[in-house]
């Protein structure tokens, strides 16, 4: 509470500041979002399920604040500073070893003709494509395809976190429907450049199709055996009158541990009525290992989620589980979101 206040403060004296230099030039928000769930969790390699209140759910929770200001010639100054925080226990971060900004913090200048360039810790694009091709978003609890890839008791296939620090962005602007992406993130440790990341992103929208697509290389960190991965992801959703449709392939390659694997994920959101909506997803992997130690996974979740007003929603979902060679497992949670 003490670092909100100060931020406060901070957006005080920043308001002050642009009503001082002229209206417009610059401004400065606070915003966020606040969630809460719970569920009875039993994965398919678990050996009992376990009840747990969480923060988060279908997205998990976040404060930030951003700015912009306007440097003249079609230019602008752009910065983001964005905190996960656990509501549940009322701690920082989405674990212990989060630090106070682990979400977002950069600085950045942009041009809308030219497109922006980033300084700082950012979302890792690839994570961006994979919450726009389920319908389940953002969620580390729910979404199938997101945790096929990045949670360990899914035996996540993904090297690396959904954000990226020491990084640099460019992210260019919409042409004829297309937009790009390029990240690179430099390890900062001395005798180590060789352990650094790359993303190269494109994007298409026409109307109700949208495309989507990420290609990575990672690198373990210092501290581990020198191991590399490469991910290629490859997807699109449609947005018809009666419903959304999702539709994704990714794959991995491990290429020091000799691991790999190939996902593939089918959704669709139907709206029941003007305030709700049914979501459902499906992702398949099939996991390569050493010595013919392949394993399969699915993955499937079915919810209801309902609009008690512009910002404020309820919902309620069941995920499926199933790892090759284990029982089946089941997940039933309720939650709530409010935006801030």
């Amino acid at each position: 509470m003490k670092a909100v206040a100060a931020v406060s403060a901070c957006l005080c004296c920043g308001v002050a500041h642009a009503q001082v230099a002229g209206a417009g030039t610059s401004s400065v928000q606070m915003y966020g979002l606040i969630g809460m769930y719970v569920d009875h969790a039993k994965t398919s390699s678990a050996q009992q399920g376990t009840v747990q209140e969480g923060g988060g759910g279908l997205t998990t929770s976040y404060w930030g604040v951003r700015g912009q200001e306007d440097i003249g010639g079609g230019n602008k100054v752009v910065f983001r500073l964005e905190s996960f925080f656990r509501p549940n226990t009322g701690q920082m971060g989405r674990n212990t070893t989060d630090g106070l900004f682990s979400r977002n913090a950069y600085v950045g200048l942009s041009n809308k003709a030219y497109g922006t360039v980033k300084f700082g810790l950012q979302t890792n694009e690839t994570y961006v494509n994979q919450i726009l091709l389920n319908p389940f978003g953002s969620s580390v609890v729910f979404s199938p395809l997101i945790v096929q890839s990045y949670v360990a008791g899914y035996n996540g296939t993904e090297l690396g976190d959904t954000v990226w620090d020491n990084a640099i962005g460019y992210f260019s602007p919409s042409i004829g429907g297309f937009s790009g992406a390029v990240q690179y993130s430099v390890s900062g440790i001395t005798g180590h450049q060789g352990r650094d990341n790359l993303g190269l992103h494109l994007n298409y929208r026409a109307g109700a199709l949208q495309i989507a697509l990420s290609a990575q290389r990672v690198r373990a960190a210092a501290t581990t055996p020198a191991s590399s991965q490469y991910l290629y992801l490859a997807g699109a959703t449609y947005k018809a009158s009666f419903a959304k449709f999702y539709a994704a392939m990714q794959t991995t390659d491990n290429t020091t541990t000799e691991v790999g694997s190939h996902t593939y994920e089918l959704g669709v959101s139907v709206p029941v009525t003007p305030v709700s909506a049914v979501l459902a997803e499906w992702a398949f992997t099939k996991q390569s290992a050493p010595r013919s130690q392949d394993t399969t996974r699915s993955t499937a979740s079915i919810g209801y989620d309902y609009d008690l007003s512009k910002r404020t929603d309820v919902y309620a979902v069941y995920s499926y589980d199933k790892l090759s060679a284990h029982p089946s497992g089941s997940t039933y949670g309720v939650g709530i979101r409010h935006v801030f």
